[in-house]
């Protein structure tokens, strides 16, 4: 079924690469604890193929077959970490002397890897406006060979416009990296606006319960897909049975979610906007978001993510950040419940003193799934 285009995006959610267990008939996929695989002779793979649960195990196998049809791709890599896959894809599509464009409002961690282990390697970068196409197309060089975009960002909320980057990607004979962690396969679909490679932290959204740490690369590129399986086996940087059947039990409820995570992010962003201590407000669904027309023609809601700026600089957001009940003060983000976090001491401190520094008054939210009415009196208690 995971081929089947017919089906709907929540049908795929619970059945794409999950048919029932063919020996025990369990609906739900069971999870492969084993290290390793009994053979018929030497060499001889038992039907699946499989040998040592590095290189595949069964239960991986159902979510990387769900994930690539979430995504309308051909093939899906899951991996220990969305910081695994970052680091795959980029080893695999450049080796040193080769440049990258990187947004100039990328992760701190994508930031962190690109400037200080690649470029180790000789891997050059440019952080770049990724909105501005003119900018983009101006920044590639001879030796460009990626372009890694994310869209919404992180933390503020940029949006680029994928088709776009896809044909300077196009033109330069490069790569485009699409992360789509913010966004889902269920709000946007990068492959089918041009993009080569769609990278997921499945920690986040995908998982949805902040109880699994993991990644996943998505292609529809055979030649690609190659690559990148060759060096995570060799490095080794695959999830283990169990995370795998975390992230494949979050993804089937991913539409329901991110329609109530959307639903409230709405609701306190309406509210966030009418106090007197908030001096801005990220979010795509904002018609005075200059990334707002690309988000509506590319995006199916605008998500759960809201970021914003409060009166009194770093000190005040920092009391905020510190005085919520009902969103947590913590890193990550996609889960149920809902978080707070300060970007500048947190998230993206790797950034400090960068191109990529973020605003120290700035404060992040994932918006969780609890009672839109009570995050907003919980938000505007902490605001005073």
């Amino acid at each position: 079924m995971s081929e089947d285009t017919r089906w709907g995006f929540e049908t795929r959610a619970i059945h794409a690469g999950q048919e029932p267990d063919p020996r025990t008939g369990s609906v739900i996929v069971p999870i492969y604890a084993t290290s390793t695989f009994a053979q018929d002779g030497v060499g001889g793979l038992r039907e699946g193929g499989y040998e040592y649960s590095r290189t595949g195990n069964p239960t991986r196998t159902a979510l990387e077959e769900a994930l690539a049809s979430l995504e309308g791709g051909r093939y899906g890599l899951a991996f220990a970490s969305g910081m695994a896959a970052s680091d795959v894809a980029l080893r695999s599509m450049t080796r040193p002397g080769d440049h990258v464009i990187l947004g100039n409002d990328a992760y701190g961690g994508t930031f962190r890897l690109l400037d200080k282990v690649l470029t180790l390697w000789g891997v050059e970068y440019t952080p770049v406006d990724l909105a501005d196409l003119a900018a983009t197309r101006a920044a590639v060089r001879p030796n460009t060979k990626v372009i890694w975009a994310e869209t919404p960002t992180n933390p503020l909320l940029g949006i680029a416009d994928i088709a776009g980057l896809a044909s300077v990607a196009a033109e330069a004979g490069a790569r485009l990296v699409i992360d789509n962690t913010f966004a889902t396969p269920y709000l946007q679909s990068p492959l089918g606006l041009g993009a080569d490679v769609v990278l997921h932290s499945t920690t986040k959204y995908l998982g949805g319960h902040s109880d699994v740490v993991g990644g996943a690369l998505i292609t529809s590129d055979e030649e690609l897909n190659d690559q990148f399986a060759f060096l995570r086996n060799a490095a080794g940087a695959v999830p283990g049975p169990f995370d795998s059947w975390l992230v494949l039990r979050g993804a089937k409820t991913l539409a329901l979610r991110m329609e109530r995570h959307s639903d409230n992010a709405e609701r306190v962003v309406e509210a966030l906007l009418g106090h007197e201590r908030v001096t801005r407000v990220y979010y795509p669904g904002l018609t005075e978001h200059p990334g707002h027309e690309t988000a509506a023609k590319q995006m199916r809601r605008f998500g759960g993510m809201v970021s914003f700026a409060v009166e009194g600089g770093e000190e005040a957001a920092l009391r905020v950040a510190a005085s919520t009940k009902l969103f947590t003060l913590g890193e990550s983000l996609g889960g149920i419940e809902s978080l707070i976090e300060h970007p500048g001491r947190m998230t993206h401190a790797s950034t400090e003193g960068s191109p990529l520094q973020v605003p120290a008054d700035l404060l992040r939210l994932s918006v969780g799934i609890e009672d839109g009415a009570d995050l907003v009196t919980d938000l505007l208690g902490a605001l005073g």
